[in-house]
């Protein structure tokens, strides 16, 4: 690694970013694998372009409306499959297609070359500023200390919704509050590493974390372990090979799932989660 990189202060913002992006991703993505919500957070990731391309049509902030978008569709989601007896990948399918359909009009409407989109899908990790990291690092509080409050809640209702009810848990309210965070935060990750990093990010280190524990907390651990080891490295081959960055994160974080998946019958692992 080139250590006169950490003289640069685009750099050093990187760094930051990736602890601050790593325990919001261990966060979400622990919860969303839990529900089995990868195809819905996948889903929401790409009904943001019809936000993304109305902000870019109208000139308004696209990052605002990308996120009204998400909450918007993790909303939808939601009251589609519950309210609506719609199949939860039936629903991920209408508003996927539906995003991406008007994000696709409004960009061709938008006169001109529309810079926000290659950052919507690549990002670029080494372009966090200052703001940024504020921004973020203050939805990552927001979202800690609720995790904090409602830790007990959200895992049983992550686990078994049917028995938090009879137990008389305020389940349609978790369910919405995270609803409405995983969304934001969906938002938030892109503006600062793209679709293709995201994805990775809430996904790849759970489910490496599940190779070792079963348990909420430890996998949620671990997944924050496994982000910034891997975001450290894939950070550290960049300033060594001249490609993407993100790029290299993700290939180190699928390379890690791979191994460990290798290792799993040499590792006993515990028979149930728990908290």
């Amino acid at each position: 690694m080139n250590l006169d990189f950490f003289e640069y202060q685009f750099f050093i913002n990187a760094l930051i970013g990736v602890v601050i992006i790593s325990v919001a991703a261990a966060m979400m993505g622990t919860y969303i694998v839990a529900r089995r919500l990868v195809a819905i957070s996948g889903g929401v990731t790409h009904a943001c372009f019809g936000g993304l391309g109305l902000g870019c049509y109208l000139g308004w902030n696209p990052i605002a409306l990308a996120a009204v978008f998400a909450v918007g569709s993790s909303l939808g989601v939601q009251w589609l499959s519950e309210r609506q007896r719609v199949r939860e990948d039936s629903a991920i399918a209408v508003i996927w297609s539906l995003g991406m359909a008007l994000g696709v009009l409004f960009v061709f409407l938008t006169p001109g070359y529309v810079p926000e989109l290659n950052s919507f899908l690549f990002g670029n990790i080494l372009n966090i500023t200052i703001s940024d990291l504020w921004l973020f690092g203050a939805f990552t509080l927001v979202l800690a200390l609720f995790f904090i409050w409602k830790y007990r809640q959200i895992v049983i209702c992550a686990f078994d919704p049917d028995f938090a009810r009879v137990s008389g848990l305020p389940v349609e309210m978790i369910t919405t509050v995270m609803t409405i965070l995983v969304a934001l935060c969906i938002v938030l990750t892109i503006r600062l590493v793209g679709v293709m990093l995201l994805m990775s990010m809430i996904s790849l280190p759970q489910l490496t974390a599940e190779v070792f524990c079963r348990r909420f907390g430890s996998i949620m651990g671990v997944s924050v372990l496994l982000s910034l080891l891997c975001c450290l490295t894939g950070l550290a081959l960049a300033t060594v090979v001249d490609v993407p960055c993100s790029a290299l994160i993700v290939m180190v974080m699928a390379s890690v799932f791979a191994l460990a998946r290798c290792l799993r019958k040499f590792i006993k692992r515990p028979e149930a989660y728990g908290r």
